[in-house]
Protein backbone atom coordinates (compact mmCIF):
# COMPACT_ATOMS: atom_id res chain seq x y z
CA UNK A 1 0.00 0.00 0.00
CA UNK A 2 3.25 1.80 0.24
CA UNK A 3 4.21 1.44 -2.76
CA UNK A 4 1.01 2.45 -4.34
CA UNK A 5 0.31 5.59 -2.10
CA UNK A 6 3.74 6.66 -3.31
CA UNK A 7 3.30 6.03 -6.87
CA UNK A 8 0.13 7.79 -6.95
CA UNK A 9 1.42 10.79 -5.39
CA UNK A 10 3.88 11.01 -8.10
CA UNK A 11 1.67 10.42 -10.87
CA UNK A 12 3.19 7.55 -11.54
CA UNK A 13 0.75 5.19 -13.84
CA UNK A 14 1.41 1.01 -12.86
CA UNK A 15 -0.06 -1.85 -14.08
CA UNK A 16 0.89 -4.08 -10.87
CA UNK A 17 2.24 -3.47 -7.66
CA UNK A 18 3.57 -6.93 -5.84
CA UNK A 19 5.55 -7.74 -3.16
CA UNK A 20 8.55 -6.87 -4.37
CA UNK A 21 7.37 -5.61 -7.76
CA UNK A 22 6.46 -3.13 -9.78
CA UNK A 23 5.11 -2.89 -13.05
CA UNK A 24 4.88 0.36 -14.38
CA UNK A 25 2.60 1.81 -17.53
CA UNK A 26 5.45 4.59 -18.94
CA UNK A 27 9.13 5.21 -18.65
CA UNK A 28 9.86 7.52 -15.52
CA UNK A 29 12.49 9.80 -15.60
CA UNK A 30 16.01 9.76 -13.87
CA UNK A 31 14.79 12.54 -11.83
CA UNK A 32 11.46 10.59 -11.23
CA UNK A 33 13.09 7.45 -9.89
CA UNK A 34 15.41 9.35 -7.11
CA UNK A 35 12.62 10.42 -6.29
CA UNK A 36 10.83 7.48 -5.76
CA UNK A 37 13.95 5.70 -4.53
CA UNK A 38 14.13 8.88 -1.99
CA UNK A 39 10.50 8.39 -0.72
CA UNK A 40 10.48 4.74 -0.36
CA UNK A 41 13.79 5.01 1.78
CA UNK A 42 11.51 6.86 4.31
CA UNK A 43 9.10 4.46 4.13
CA UNK A 44 11.50 1.63 5.15
CA UNK A 45 11.59 0.59 1.23
CA UNK A 46 14.24 0.12 -0.69
CA UNK A 47 13.86 0.41 -4.41
CA UNK A 48 15.95 -2.10 -6.08
CA UNK A 49 16.95 -1.45 -9.98
CA UNK A 50 20.20 -3.78 -10.26
CA UNK A 51 18.55 -6.94 -12.19
CA UNK A 52 21.46 -8.72 -9.78
CA UNK A 53 20.33 -7.08 -6.74
CA UNK A 54 16.98 -8.65 -7.75
CA UNK A 55 17.65 -11.88 -8.56
CA UNK A 56 19.59 -11.93 -5.19
CA UNK A 57 16.49 -10.45 -3.16
CA UNK A 58 14.58 -13.24 -4.82
CA UNK A 59 16.86 -16.12 -4.13
CA UNK A 60 17.25 -15.36 -0.20
CA UNK A 61 13.09 -14.69 -0.22
CA UNK A 62 12.79 -18.09 -1.50
CA UNK A 63 15.39 -19.83 0.76
CA UNK A 64 13.95 -17.99 3.96
CA UNK A 65 10.57 -18.91 2.95
CA UNK A 66 11.40 -22.46 2.73
CA UNK A 67 13.45 -22.74 6.05
CA UNK A 68 11.73 -20.04 8.27
CA UNK A 69 7.81 -20.70 6.90
CA UNK A 70 6.90 -23.72 6.06
CA UNK A 71 6.02 -26.77 7.60
CA UNK A 72 7.87 -29.08 5.94
CA UNK A 73 11.37 -28.39 3.87
CA UNK A 74 10.83 -29.28 0.43
CA UNK A 75 11.39 -33.44 -0.61
CA UNK A 76 13.85 -32.20 -3.66
CA UNK A 77 16.97 -31.26 -3.75
CA UNK A 78 17.24 -27.57 -2.52
CA UNK A 79 19.44 -26.72 -5.89
CA UNK A 80 15.99 -27.84 -8.05
CA UNK A 81 13.54 -26.19 -5.74
CA UNK A 82 15.20 -22.77 -5.87
CA UNK A 83 15.37 -23.28 -9.49
CA UNK A 84 11.92 -24.46 -10.32
CA UNK A 85 10.92 -21.44 -7.95
CA UNK A 86 12.27 -19.06 -10.11
CA UNK A 87 12.59 -20.66 -12.96
CA UNK A 88 16.08 -20.10 -14.13
CA UNK A 89 18.80 -22.28 -13.84
CA UNK A 90 20.85 -23.28 -10.97
CA UNK A 91 24.31 -22.67 -12.11
CA UNK A 92 23.21 -19.28 -12.81
CA UNK A 93 21.83 -18.17 -9.48
CA UNK A 94 24.65 -20.19 -8.02
CA UNK A 95 27.12 -18.42 -9.92
CA UNK A 96 25.33 -14.88 -9.65
CA UNK A 97 24.89 -15.07 -5.93
CA UNK A 98 28.16 -16.26 -4.95
CA UNK A 99 29.82 -13.44 -7.31
CA UNK A 100 27.11 -10.95 -5.20
CA UNK A 101 27.27 -12.14 -1.71
CA UNK A 102 30.60 -13.56 -1.43
CA UNK A 103 29.29 -16.85 0.03
CA UNK A 104 27.68 -19.84 -1.98
CA UNK A 105 23.69 -20.60 -1.59
CA UNK A 106 24.32 -23.63 0.13
CA UNK A 107 26.30 -21.98 2.73
CA UNK A 108 23.12 -19.08 2.98
CA UNK A 109 21.17 -22.12 3.18
CA UNK A 110 23.05 -23.74 6.00
CA UNK A 111 23.23 -20.46 7.53
CA UNK A 112 19.26 -19.97 7.42
CA UNK A 113 18.82 -23.55 9.03
CA UNK A 114 21.01 -22.78 11.91
CA UNK A 115 18.69 -19.77 12.82
CA UNK A 116 16.09 -21.93 12.51
CA UNK A 117 17.54 -24.50 14.65
CA UNK A 118 18.60 -21.74 17.18
CA UNK A 119 14.73 -20.26 17.16
CA UNK A 120 13.23 -24.26 17.89
CA UNK A 121 16.19 -24.80 20.87
CA UNK A 122 14.85 -21.63 22.56
CA UNK A 123 11.00 -22.74 21.87
CA UNK A 124 11.94 -26.17 23.66
CA UNK A 125 8.93 -27.93 21.93
CA UNK A 126 11.09 -30.60 19.79
CA UNK A 127 14.74 -32.20 21.03
CA UNK A 128 17.52 -32.01 19.01
CA UNK A 129 16.68 -35.46 17.17
CA UNK A 130 13.05 -33.97 16.05
CA UNK A 131 14.98 -30.87 14.72
CA UNK A 132 17.66 -32.80 12.73
CA UNK A 133 14.81 -34.54 11.13
CA UNK A 134 12.51 -31.34 10.63
CA UNK A 135 15.16 -29.81 8.95
CA UNK A 136 16.04 -32.93 7.11
CA UNK A 137 19.96 -33.45 8.53
CA UNK A 138 21.18 -37.10 8.28
CA UNK A 139 21.84 -37.38 12.28
CA UNK A 140 22.43 -35.08 15.05
CA UNK A 141 25.88 -35.25 14.92
CA UNK A 142 25.21 -33.67 10.89
CA UNK A 143 23.27 -30.62 12.87
CA UNK A 144 25.70 -30.78 16.22
CA UNK A 145 28.19 -30.67 13.22
CA UNK A 146 26.96 -28.26 11.45
CA UNK A 147 26.10 -25.76 14.57
CA UNK A 148 29.64 -26.06 15.68
CA UNK A 149 30.79 -24.32 12.88
CA UNK A 150 28.29 -21.36 12.39
CA UNK A 151 27.83 -20.68 16.05
CA UNK A 152 31.05 -21.89 17.64
CA UNK A 153 28.93 -23.50 20.18
CA UNK A 154 27.04 -26.99 20.36
CA UNK A 155 23.39 -27.23 20.37
CA UNK A 156 23.89 -28.31 23.94
CA UNK A 157 25.45 -25.73 25.48
CA UNK A 158 23.74 -22.91 23.26
CA UNK A 159 20.25 -24.73 24.92
CA UNK A 160 22.16 -24.82 28.56
CA UNK A 161 23.22 -20.38 27.86
CA UNK A 162 18.99 -20.08 27.62
CA UNK A 163 18.58 -21.97 30.93
CA UNK A 164 21.43 -20.15 32.57
CA UNK A 165 19.39 -16.69 31.20
CA UNK A 166 16.50 -17.07 32.41
CA UNK A 167 17.38 -18.47 35.83
CA UNK A 168 19.27 -15.51 35.97
CA UNK A 169 16.53 -13.52 34.98
CA UNK A 170 13.94 -15.54 37.36
CA UNK A 171 17.05 -13.70 40.26
CA UNK A 172 15.87 -10.23 39.50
Amino acid sequence: MVVKDELKKMGIKYVFVDLGVIEILEDITEQQRLELKENLLRSGLELLDDKKAILIEKIKNVITEMIHYSDELPQVNYSIYISEKLNLDYTYLSNVFSEVKGITIQQFIIINKIEKVKELIIYDELNLTEIAWKLQYSSVAHLSHQFKKVTGLTPSFFKSLKKKRRITLENL
